[in-house]
């Protein structure tokens, strides 16, 4: 729910008709109510702009001042609130019913260790009055987002990045975010591709005292395997935590919906909820009619019909897209690789006429293995193995002749195992996985490479996929699902909530519940990756939730859109005026004639010309237009 917003100066200077003008430009986070507060002594503002969910009355709003002064803005769901209240913080006088005062009382009570405490997302700021300190958080898998700049002059922050280009003295590409985005289709760290704008990490907490920034990691996760208990203990454990999950993400006093796409996630997402909750009003689902290929209703409307619930649909048209693609960049802030991230706005802008929350099943393949490219690794490793005749000392997940009937996973990967081979075979692991996530190659001859340094980028990745106070020494599996999760599930989690909150509604996500997280951070890979078989664990524990065709499917592409099909007809026209305008030849680090040579030759889940596309309508938008954001505090 929300954003939030807030701006410190250290020169006493308080621009505040400038920063309500910022704060608005995130009013599409909380169509509800706006409001905001200053302290010309201290020289702070906080803003809000509110989506009501938990406590809808407006003595709910926020800014919220607590008992001892404290003022805090918040944006997100503490989904444990009401046990917080009766034990935590029985003895605090509550004026509210709402979730964001008890954050107050916590931080009463244990300062900034109040984190510790939630269970939920969030991102917010909490001005303490009496120590005269800023303290912000943010949740433990950046579900919510805090964005900020640091200048000389002044400390700002936001929901979206947006809001605070007025603060930046120009608007610039950050270099090494724009080669990170080239190579991953995401960036790695706490930089964006705006220069001087920053992302508060998952899991960390900031404070600014004295106009001093101190940044502090509060949790993190690590694989510590347990291997005392049987399978039958962790399928029992999970079931259990996963029911718990959905049950506390349910919390509202609005009506609920979910995203239903057809796959294992948001099949059992749409199940465990439609089974809980009489505000449930049904599932949500895109589908592309215009191409053979591309429809995947069916098993949504076969997973909303086993779970008793209502399937609203949308059908989704190269028109829309060429209606919608600005305003889906607009409210992305960055270019997004990802093509999925353009059908998400159109089935959030269905779900907003019917409900304010939807739950989603982000984060059941980076903790339980859904990815083709697992097999794809495990593949190659497991021939190593074979030929090195080491693969049965324990060391492997999969054998050759466990993985032989799952192969089939992989008819539709051909190409990408083609190209993850073509440059040898057999190599070290954490260069191999990079190899199979380096999307580079695939745009060598329209991106001037000699521009970024490719040397730093593989060793930011190896840092991360062999950082031992995450995974120690584990399987393979720990360390690609465990790399994924740091890196490629918060841009996910990026698309989610700017989707979702585009059309000011809710998107909360089950499965990432701390205690599920930390409790799959035990599993033994061979337990939930048996035999290279994606997420088997997963679908064991909940087979009687999800339809078996949709359990046994082997043909989930993950919302395809028909690129292919647009970029050689309807869409012909408009990509073509982009990338043969006189502005798209100024950029420097790319060829827009050798993208449009592609039109003809992407094949039918390219990524190419979308990635760059997606990066040129992002140039236009934050870049060419700077001065329309520029003028707010002119």
């Amino acid at each position: 729910m929300c954003s939030i917003f807030g701006y410190k100066s250290f020169n006493k200077k308080l621009p505040e008709a400038q920063l309500k003008q910022a704060s608005a430009l995130l009013s599409h986070r909380g169509p509800d109510a706006s409001s905001s507060w200053s302290s010309d002594s201290e020289d702070i503002f906080l803003a809000h702009n509110r989506l009501s969910i938990i406590d809808i009355d407006a003595s709910s709003n926020q800014p919220m001042k607590g008992r001892d002064g404290n003022i805090i803005i918040f944006n997100g769901e503490i989904y444990n609130y009401k046990d917080l209240k009766a034990s935590e913080c029985a003895d605090y006088p509550f004026k509210t019913s709402s979730d964001t005062e008890v954050i107050l009382a916590l931080y009463e009570k244990y300062g900034i260790d109040c984190v510790h405490h939630l269970r939920g997302m969030f991102a917010f700021a909490l001005w303490d009055e009496k120590q005269k300190k800023l303290f912000c958080a943010r949740d433990r898998f950046g579900i919510k987002p805090f964005y900020f700049v640091k200048s000389e002059n002044s400390f700002s922050f936001a929901s979206e990045i947006k809001a605070l280009l007025p603060f930046l003295s120009k608007v610039e590409t950050n270099k090494q975010a724009l080669s990170e985005y080239l190579t991953f289709q995401y960036t790695l760290g706490e930089e964006t591709l705006f220069q001087n704008v920053h992302q508060l990490m998952p899991g960390h907490l900031l404070t600014l005292e004295n106009n001093q920034l101190n940044i502090k990691k509060y949790w993190d996760v690590s694989y510590q395997i347990d291997y005392e208990h049987s399978p039958q203990y962790f399928e029992e454990k999970l079931d259990s935590l996963l029911q718990e999950s959905v049950q506390y993400h349910q919390v509202s006093d609005v009506p609920i919906g979910s995203y239903l796409s057809g796959g294992i996630d948001s099949s059992l997402m749409t199940a465990l909820s439609a089974d809980k909750n009489d505000q449930f009003l049904g599932a949500f689902h895109g589908r592309f009619m215009e191409y053979p290929g591309y429809d995947e209703s069916s098993y949504a409307q076969d997973a909303a019909s086993f779970s008793k619930t209502p399937l609203h649909t949308i059908d989704i048209t190269a028109q829309d897209f060429i209606d919608n693609i600005q305003q889906v960049i607009y409210h992305l802030d960055v270019p997004i690789a990802g093509p999925g991230s353009f059908p998400q706005f159109m089935v959030s802008k269905l779900a907003s006429q019917h409900v304010k929350v939807v739950l989603g099943g982000q984060g059941g393949d980076e903790l339980f293995g859904g990815y083709a490219r697992y097999v794809v690794a495990y593949f190659e490793q497991a021939i190593n193995a074979a030929i090195e005749g080491t693969h049965k000392n324990g060391n492997f997940v999969v054998t050759p002749e466990s993985i032989i009937p799952n192969l089939t996973l992989l008819k539709e990967y051909k190409p990408l195992i083609k190209n993850f081979w073509k440059e040898g075979l057999f190599g070290p692991l954490d260069e191999r996985y990079f190899r199979l996530i380096d999307r580079s190659a695939d745009t060598m001859g329209e991106i001037n490479w000699e521009f970024f340094d490719k040397e730093h980028l593989l060793e930011r990745f190896k840092t991360i996929f062999n950082n031992k106070d995450n995974v120690a020494k584990e399987a393979y599996f720990d360390k690609m699902t465990h790399f994924d999760f740091k890196c490629l599930l918060p841009a996910l989690l990026h698309v989610e909530d700017r989707m979702s909150m585009a059309h000011g509604i809710e998107s909360r996500v089950p499965f990432l519940d701390h205690k599920i997280v930390e409790f799959a951070a035990t599993i033994p890979a061979d337990i939930k990756f048996p035999g290279g078989r994606m997420k088997a664990l997963l679908k064991n524990v909940f087979k009687e939730k999800i339809p078996n065709n949709i359990l046994n499917r082997r043909d989930k592409m993950g919302f395809p859109v028909p690129l292919k099909e647009w970029f050689e007809g309807p869409l012909r026209d408009f990509v073509y005026d982009i990338f043969s305008s006189e502005v798209a030849t100024t950029r420097g680090f790319y060829d827009p004639k050798k993208v449009l040579k592609n039109l003809d030759q992407s094949s039918q889940f390219s990524r190419k010309i979308w990635g760059l596309l997606s990066l040129e309508l992002w140039y236009r938008e934050f870049h060419d237009q700077q001065i329309n954001y520029q003028k707010l505090i002119a």
